[in-house]
């Protein structure tokens, strides 16, 4: 099976933990991490070049069915089925949710909270045309990014800086390059970090539930042996655990192969803990 991953940490860290779940179980994988934006793995996924990819909810649905009448994005239940319904026409099915999720968050310094009063993103939109923000390349073009700022808050920056790596956002935010930065919201850094994530208070952001898509090809191969190794990571992982690996890989620069072992052995997952 080829498991792949977008270009950014988390979601490759979200594969190798399907991928080494799988390989316990017996079935063969082929790693394609950091394969790319979403813009360029799910073609892959819907043309059978890959057959795993740890998606998240709400921004699955958008992007696989655009033209999806108006629903109810921050309902969990309400976007599986709508993704569900959207799946089968491009030969995937979805599996069990996680426990996790992990939205856009706009970020500034604790310092340019204070000075401006900012708390929500509609506090930041009487301001923001005087701000640089930076995130990632695609976000100008992304619904729960950029554009939705600009839609549902009339945010109108002063200029959008691309930066690919959240490590460089960081690094940029705090030294003062961009005011206002994209990251996650299972970020490590926002624990104890110099920055702080504005409210969501018009609620821009979908669930985002980590999901795994998987191609109908991969389900007939291995039927339920794969299907149940990969709900039951998902069973196991939870918003707190995804943040604390995310600080790991992202914060404290381990390796992002063995806190995924490490993970699956605490939780049982490759034949008991450890």
């Amino acid at each position: 099976m080829v498991v792949a991953s977008f270009n950014f940490d988390e979601s490759a860290l979200l594969a190798e933990i399907y991928a080494q779940a799988l390989e316990h179980s017996g079935i063969p994988v082929h790693r394609e991490l950091r394969l790319g934006p979403r813009e360029l793995v799910q073609p892959a996924l819907r043309q059978g070049l890959v057959d795993i990819v740890p998606e998240y909810l709400g921004s699955a649905l958008i992007t696989f069915d655009p033209g999806i009448r108006p629903i109810d994005l921050g309902d969990r239940n309400t976007v599986l089925a709508a993704l569900r319904s959207a799946l089968p026409r491009w030969g995937l099915t979805v599996l069990d949710p996680a426990g996790a999720s992990d939205q856009n968050v706009f970020t500034v310094t604790r310092s340019t909270a204070r000075r401006y009063g900012l708390r929500t993103l509609t506090d930041l939109a009487a301001v923001a045309p005087a701000m640089t923000l930076g995130g990632p390349s695609e976000c100008p073009r992304r619904p729960y990014c950029l554009a939705g700022l600009e839609r549902v808050y009339g945010i109108r920056v002063r200029r959008f800086v691309p930066l690919d790596d959240a490590s460089q956002r960081a690094t940029a935010l705090e030294e003062g390059v961009i005011d206002v930065g994209v990251t996650f919201s299972t970020d490590g850094r926002l624990a104890a970090g110099p920055t702080v994530a504005l409210v969501d208070d018009k609620r821009l952001q979908p669930i985002e539930a980590v999901t795994p898509l998987v191609s109908r090809r991969a389900v007939n191969r291995h039927g339920r042996r794969l299907s149940t190794t990969l709900d039951a990571v998902s069973a196991a992982l939870d918003q707190n655990s995804l943040s604390f690996l995310n600080w790991r890989v992202s914060v404290a620069g381990m390796d992002p192969g063995t806190e995924a072992r490490n993970w699956l052995y605490r939780h049982g997952l490759l034949g008991g803990a450890r």
